[in-house]
């Protein structure tokens, strides 16, 4: 479960599609995190949470696709969910570090893995 299988070297534009794609979600993902004021409206309450969600699931696929590592992806995207938490608390003034934000991103990562694995295991058959 930790590598992607492979049943033969993709071709170079697939994993430079693949590696781009992963360059602009983490680049939004960053920006999203840690842009110094962000204010999410939405047509209900829980619009923020989804974003978090996203935020994690889309970079977490993006890139473990990319490196071809389920476990890298995972590793790198769980350690930053309650970092950049406590970075949004600590570090930056207007935002605020929110416990449940941390719970959906890491449900974010979980989602990102399990598209992963899913997309892993359809390509094999």
């Amino acid at each position: 479960m930790t590598s992607l299988p492979r049943r033969s070297a993709p071709a170079p534009r697939l994993v430079a599609g693949f590696a781009g794609f992963a360059v602009v979600a983490v680049v939004v993902q960053l920006l999203a995190l840690y842009w110094p004021v962000v204010t999410v409206e939405g047509p209900v309450s829980w619009t923020d949470k989804v974003v978090h969600l996203l935020v994690f699931a889309v970079p977490t696929y993006a890139v473990g696709r990319a490196l071809g590592s389920v476990r890298t992806a995972v590793l790198v995207f769980a350690v930053h969910a309650p970092v950049s938490e406590l970075v949004q608390h600590f570090l930056l003034p207007g935002r605020s570090g929110d416990v449940w934000d941390a719970v959906l991103d890491l449900l974010g990562v979980a989602l990102g893995a399990a598209a992963l694995v899913v997309g892993a295991m359809r390509r094999r058959c």
